[in-house]
């Protein structure tokens, strides 16, 4: 069985940089063996945005994508903070909010590029949590997508 690390390597992506907080909270916080990530953004590699809104800038495709890439900015946070993947045990929970038109309905469907990243780097037993999916009418700065986690921790 591969490491976390292992797998996110064969998938062959790009971990953006680790988002900097833009407000007043901690981009993570550890809790015993909990960790928390705060909501994160869709940071692309060269650090800027995915901006629009699904049904009016992006289609259903390019919201999936901009999911995974707010995945990719929590993978980076956990790496900046915790030095390894491997340090996560499993996902305990992920909320994502989609920035969509009103008459918009597939959010799960979106928050799956997320998820599907998720269960690719951790494999689909510790991958894999209780979620929520919930439109919204508008998202800071515009993003399409922002998620928050919660992970368990390895011993």
């Amino acid at each position: 069985m591969n490491s976390p690390e292992e797998n996110f390597k064969k998938l062959g992506l790009e971990l953006p940089p680790a988002p900097k907080p833009l407000g007043v909270y901690k981009p993570c916080l550890q809790d015993g063996k909990y960790l928390y990530l705060s909501g994160h953004g869709t940071v692309k590699s060269d650090g800027s945005l995915i901006i629009g809104r699904i049904g009016e800038d992006l289609d259903t495709e390019q919201g999936k994508i901009a999911a995974r890439q707010v995945g990719l900015a929590m993978l980076a946070t956990i790496k900046a903070n915790l030095g390894s993947l491997n340090r996560v045990k499993r996902v305990i929970k992920v909320l994502g909010m989609v920035n969509c038109v009103s008459s918009f309905e597939k959010h799960p469907y979106i928050i799956n590029g997320c998820s599907e990243l998720f269960a690719a780097v951790w494999g689909e037993e510790n991958g894999i949590g209780v979620r929520s999916a919930v439109g919204m009418g508008s998202l800071p700065d515009n993003i399409p997508v922002e998620i928050e986690a919660m992970f368990e921790l390895e011993d």
